[in-house]
């Protein structure tokens, strides 16, 4: 199923937290990084991406414009950092989705999603862009 292009500038609902020092050392822990240390550790860079996952459906952006779920790849992420955030900041994730095309005869649909970090007095932290890729079962390879 086609993602109608029509979504395209469609806000989703900001994403809150509050950054603590143990869900710190655990992304550390499970992403091999050096565990931070301090009264206020630095946030690593790409703990930022893992904000908005911090909802009970993640993916219910993605599913409620038709996205079957079996069929997603992440297919890229990137980021422009404007300031380091800490333990201890509350942090708002604010997204949109940016564009939807396809490629290879419509074989694979890209739904590119931007994000707007901020900490909870609007200051920027960072901008993310995530790619999303949905692959038609259907068409031929």
């Amino acid at each position: 199923m086609a993602v109608d292009p029509g979504v395209i500038g469609t806000e989703l609902p900001p994403v809150e937290l509050t950054v603590d020092a143990g869900r710190l050392r655990f992304f550390a822990k499970a992403t091999g990084a050096p565990v931070p240390v301090g009264a206020a550790p630095a946030v690593p860079p790409t703990f930022l991406y893992s904000i908005e996952f911090e909802q009970p459906d993640p993916f219910a952006w993605l599913t409620g414009i038709g996205v079957d779920l079996r069929h997603l790849l992440h297919g890229e992420q990137s980021f422009v950092y404007h300031s380091v955030a800490h333990a201890g900041e509350t942090l708002v994730a604010a997204s949109r989705i940016a564009d939807v095309y396809t490629r290879k005869g419509g074989a694979m649909e890209f739904i590119v999603k931007d994000t707007t970090v901020s900490r909870a007095d609007g200051s920027p932290v960072a901008d993310l862009r995530t790619v999303a890729v949905v692959r038609d079962p259907g068409a031929a390879r």
